[in-house]
């Protein structure tokens, strides 16, 4: 069970660098009380990820072992390309999170719970339980959300300021598909010793980062593109408004 708790607490916290309940939970931090921000962010959690252990636990008994571990590799590099994407605050969780106008505590929850179904945090927590102790997972993964938008309360509350979001996005979108690729090796060359399963993980996303960034501009994931200087956009900006 303790292995299935790090490991779950692991995948989950990377998950949250970076995503929309992040987001979430700083804007809601701005306008409530920390402590009732995260009591609200656990209850929804914990509902959520109930859930999901479930339907990873039930799933997990009727696949076999050697195609869960090729299952869950495939997924893994799936949020990690999903992560690389990006994950965008849409107007509606805004909208939840500035304009509304019930108790907080009721507010906060019902908010993560709409954000948090099919949320690739949940899909990450399903394909955990398949092949892991449920209570193991379930524990770890509701705390390594806890934590995660923990993290981004406390930047709400006490500073106010986004997290670096670029290096965050980054960083997390390379640990999910390290963690595929190394899942996908597991189940194909089982024999290989581990140092050079890892090696070869690294080796696979650092070549996948080099073709990435070798791609024309407009064809690289945004997170991928070479930012522009706020103050160009600055001073278009007030160009725009003279004219």
């Amino acid at each position: 069970m303790l292995a299935a708790l790090l490991l779950s607490f692991a995948v989950i916290f990377v998950a949250e660098m970076g995503d929309k309940s992040q987001l979430m939970a700083m804007m809601f931090a701005l306008r409530y009380k920390w402590w009732v921000v995260l009591a609200a962010i656990t209850a929804a959690t914990t509902v959520v990820h109930v859930l999901s252990v479930a339907i990873g636990h039930y799933l997990g008994a009727a696949l076999p072992t050697h195609l869960l571990g090729i299952v869950a590799g495939v997924m893994f590099v799936i949020f990690g390309l999903w992560t690389l994407r990006g994950d965008k605050l849409t107007d509606a969780d805004a909208n939840r999170a500035q304009k509304a106008a019930a108790p907080a505590f009721f507010v906060v929850t019902s908010a993560f719970l709409l954000a948090e179904l099919g949320d690739k945090t949940m899909l990450a927590t399903i394909t955990l339980a398949a092949d892991n102790d449920w209570v193991g997972v379930w524990i770890g993964s509701t705390v390594g959300m806890v934590v995660a938008d923990g993290l981004a309360i406390l930047v709400g509350a006490v500073a106010g300021k986004h997290l670096p979001e670029r290096l965050i996005q980054i960083s997390a979108a390379a640990l999910f598909l390290l963690f595929g690729v190394y899942m996908l090796l597991e189940s194909f060359v089982p024999t290989m010793p581990v140092a050079l399963m890892v090696a070869c993980s690294a080796g696979v996303v650092a070549l996948f980062g080099a073709v990435l960034w070798r791609l024309p501009e407009r064809w690289r994931p945004s997170v991928l593109r070479t930012p522009t200087p706020a103050l160009n956009r600055t001073d278009g900006a007030e160009s725009a408004a003279h004219s």
